[in-house]
């Protein structure tokens, strides 16, 4: 088989991709090592930039986003017991869509499978061959039989325990990692959000985030220790943790319910360099990873996407290679600025086992300078709401 762009990865951002070649007339192969229900039994966050949708717009696909996603103007921090509004639109003139990354998923996957466009699931053993040259090529099993796909690029998008960074030799990447000392235990329950808009918030007992997928559910997160397992925890002792570490207020209105899904996530910020070698060329969690604090995961993905789709048709288009052999430069760009502010917020919200009394004061008063002024509110907005490719 023969096409010009493999993709390595059915996620989000390899989807995306994948719907944005077939719109321009490229033609692409979607690899995906899971099932499509498994996929889409990933639960991850749901906050986009303005740019993400505007992708999924010129993909063709948001029409449910646009019906069925909550637009959020502003959101809500909380410390010391009280709350304070930090408004998007009137910082920025930008809001944010809130729409289940799962939705946005399930979206992505029903357009591939209308137009057509091939996509091979429960690949296994996938590995990408002569990338440093002119003429790469992909093989793979599928269902026991052994497959090759000749091509003129293959696109990682295959998450951050895939195949196409490992393929980049270790004398050309370097990667740069910080890990988190605590995680995220979350819990999804079929109850109404306690407010319209996020609520992030730093106490005594450490971070908290409430969130929604839609009216009747929602979605809730406490830090909790890196040795703590979802079973640890039952679904009372979770919501008394929570409303302890919320403005009262808010606690009070809280409703509660059984939980449908709980996990616990691990923080960490990665970034590896370059993004490009050859004709590969990583996409999202394969290049990066952000810790879930401000929701840039998804958003950073679509930045690659955006750069890598103008580089490709370029390409194809006009014979010029200007926007791939930039790629890897725009992105990191890009990448090393969502990065610091995923970090800074992380920094923010969280309480670290090694803070000192001095910490937490310079701590408070980072959030009381984020509160009392408005050129750090405008700097936290065009931050949060996507900062432009």
């Amino acid at each position: 088989m023969r096409t010009q762009v493999v993709i390595v990865g059915g996620g989000p951002s390899g989807l995306l991709l994948g719907q944005l070649l077939h719109k321009r007339g490229i033609d692409a192969v979607v690899l995906e090592r899971k099932t499509r229900d498994y996929v889409l039994g990933r639960i991850r966050a749901g906050v986009l930039e303005t740019g993400l949708v505007a992708l999924m717009e010129q993909a063709g696909v948001a029409d449910r986003l646009h019906r069925e996603g909550f637009v959020h103007d502003g959101t809500q921090v909380a410390f010391n017991g009280e709350m304070f509004h930090v408004d998007f639109k009137k910082l920025t003139g930008t809001p944010v869509i809130v729409y289940g990354q799962t939705e946005l998923t399930r979206d992505l996957y029903d357009a591939r499978e209308a137009s057509g466009a091939p996509i091979e699931f429960e690949v296994d053993d996938v590995v990408i061959h002569d990338a440093d040259t002119e003429s790469p090529y992909v093989t793979y099993r599928l269902h026991g039989q052994d497959k090759r796909i000749d091509c003129d690029f293959v696109a990682g998008c295959d998450g951050f325990h895939g195949v196409s960074r490992q393929t980049i030799p270790l004398t050309v990447r370097r990667e740069y990692e910080k890990t988190y000392p605590f995680g995220w235990l979350g819990v999804l329950s079929e109850t109404p959000p306690v407010h319209d808009e996020l609520i992030y918030s730093n106490s005594e007992r450490g971070f908290a985030l409430c969130s929604m997928r839609n009216d009747h559910l929602s979605r809730y997160y406490i830090q909790c220790a890196l040795s703590d397992s979802p079973e640890d925890w039952t679904d009372d002792a979770f919501w008394q943790e929570l409303k302890r570490r919320l403005p009262e207020a808010v606690a009070d209105r809280l409703i509660t319910g059984p939980s449908i899904e709980k996990s616990i996530a691990p923080l960490r910020s990665f970034v590896t360099e370059p993004m490009r070698w050859g004709r590969l060329f990583l996409c999202g969690d394969a290049a990066h990873i952000v810790p879930p604090t401000g929701a840039k995961g998804l958003n950073t993905a679509a930045s690659d996407v955006q750069y890598l789709l103008t580089g490709l048709c370029q390409w194809y288009e006009d014979g010029d290679s200007d926007g791939l052999d930039r790629y890897s430069e725009k992105a990191l760009l890009r990448i090393w600025k969502a990065e610091r502010f995923s970090w800074w917020f992380s920094s923010l919200l969280h309480r670290y086992p090694d803070q000192s009394e001095f910490d937490l004061k310079m701590q408070q008063s980072d959030i009381a300078f984020l509160r009392d002024n408005e050129a750090q509110q405008r700097a936290f907005a065009e931050n949060y709401v996507g900062l432009p490719y």
